[in-house]
């Protein structure tokens, strides 16, 4: 590619994707390498037609001091020449991995990107140009296919999303090095890129040479294989859009709910999808990759009401009877709440009303569950609704002998993330019913009991 042919093709890009509109502020991420510094004299060059005012910021991510300050003299330097706004920002890679337990890419790119944000705000910009090349789509294809990836993966690194922009997407880097060789420009060099230790620089420096090898315009030819993966993802984007508005019943920023019955008679290739838009959009619940989508689905199509899917990073999907929870929220502890008899307790979190009250002798005893008949004479007052406590243990009704709460939440599949939320009524010291599962032996209905105490748990939303 001819220097000159790269600013039409560039050009072509910017127009044909609508990257750009007269009159835009354009903030640049310039880091002083090839492909950066071409984007930055591209977008010069195009500067009078689309009346641009062009800012760059170079963004020091604290891993390489040995390299950084000719990296960002260089960009000043150039900066300067061009008449374009430079400024610097200064990132901790390191503590953000540690704090947040990622790889150490992951982390730089995730503060990178939030330092283009913050810098964009701050000069106004329109836009945030970001220098990758059909080079990069192709390395991100072979990765993502090594890793595993559906089409969405695999139609690689959009053109647009949101305010960025990448007008050098469909540019080889070859035709990069060429158009700054014509200008005498030798650009900075990131050692890290030259480390095979990265994925990404293995991928560049070995896989790629060897393909283009068997086909000298493998690049060219997998970035339109790409080109028209993407597109067909835009197409399901739409239908994904249009069945998410009707799934969602509720949402925060750590937890959404989605009505199941259309899921369950849901297209596979469109649930995928839908699933993984539900999960991206929501802050708390992002990162998860092909197999975690599979169990979802597994849990939609053949779980029942009460099964759940335990995902990494404490996230948990929960298929109740009429909705499929997905949720990084942690599990609910109820507080305490004293129970007057007659009375009742609201027990917010768990969303349930436990309810007391003296009753004649009465014919059914309850199903121990949602109601339970006890002898009143044998219960102390006042009666107190309390949660769990380490070493908690009881009689349970027919069992014969004391066992802890904690097993019989464990026989009963009680699921973790709901032991806490579970009312125990008390009196005293002794816990004489585990509302909802069983009540204690000690404070049953005899032949004997004159006084009869009903306690009561009803379902509601609080």
């Amino acid at each position: 590619m001819r220097p000159a042919d790269l600013i039409t093709k560039v050009d072509e890009t910017i127009r044909g994707n609508g990257l750009l509109s007269p009159g835009n502020a354009v903030l640049l991420g310039l880091s002083g390498g090839p492909d950066s510094t071409c984007l930055l004299l591209v977008l010069h060059a195009l500067r009078e037609a689309y009346c641009l005012d062009i800012h760059a910021v170079y963004v020091n991510h604290n891993l390489r001091p040995d390299e950084t300050p000719a990296e960002t003299a260089f960009c000043r330097t150039l900066c300067d020449g061009l008449g374009i706004a430079f400024m610097q920002r200064s990132v901790d890679v390191v503590a953000y991995r540690t704090a947040r337990r990622m790889n150490l890419q992951e982390a730089a790119r995730e503060l990178r990107y939030q330092a283009f944000q913050d810098a964009a705000h701050e000069v106004r910009a329109d836009r945030i140009a970001l220098a990758h090349t059909a080079d990069d789509q192709a390395e991100t294809f072979i990765m993502r296919l090594a890793r595993g990836a559906g089409p969405a993966g695999l139609s690689g690194i959009p053109v647009r999303r949101g305010n960025i922009i990448r007008p050098l997407i469909e540019v080889p880097r070859s035709g990069i090095e060429c158009f700054l060789k014509e200008r005498g420009i030798v650009p900075a060099m990131d050692s890290s890129n030259l480390k095979e230790e990265y994925f990404r620089s293995r991928v560049r420096m070995s896989v790629i040479p060897l393909l283009k090898r068997a086909n000298p315009n493998f690049v060219h030819s997998l970035v339109t294989t790409m080109t028209i993966l993407q597109e067909e993802e835009r197409y399901f984007a739409v239908l994904v859009t249009k069945a998410l508005m009707k799934l969602i019943s509720r949402k925060t920023g750590r937890r959404i709910e989605l009505f199941l019955a259309p899921m369950e008679s849901m297209e596979k290739v469109i649930l995928r999808r839908v699933l993984r838009r539900a999960i991206q959009e929501t802050e708390g619940l992002r990162g998860f990759g092909f197999g975690h989508i599979e169990g979802i689905i597994r849990l939609i199509r053949e779980g029942r009401a009460g099964d759940r899917l335990m995902l990494p990073r404490g996230v948990r999907v929960i298929r109740e009877y009429a909705l499929l929870v997905i949720t990084s929220e942690e599990p609910t502890r109820i507080a305490e709440y004293p129970l007057a008899v007659p009375g009742e307790a609201v027990i917010v979190g768990a969303g349930v009303v436990i309810t007391a009250s003296l009753v004649p002798r009465p014919e059914e005893l309850g199903d121990g569950c949602s109601a339970i008949v006890l002898d009143a004479d044998r219960v102390r007052l006042p009666l107190v609704v309390r949660p769990r406590r380490p070493g908690d243990s009881f009689r349970p009704l027919g069992f014969g002998r004391t066992r802890k709460v904690q097993d019989l939440f464990v026989d009963l599949k009680v699921p973790r993330d709901e032991r806490d939320s579970i009312p125990l009524v008390t009196s005293g010291d002794d816990i004489i019913w585990v509302a909802g599962y069983r009540a204690d032996e000690r404070f049953k209905v005899t032949e004997h009991t004159k006084k009869f105490l009903r306690l009561g748990i009803v379902q509601g939303k609080f």
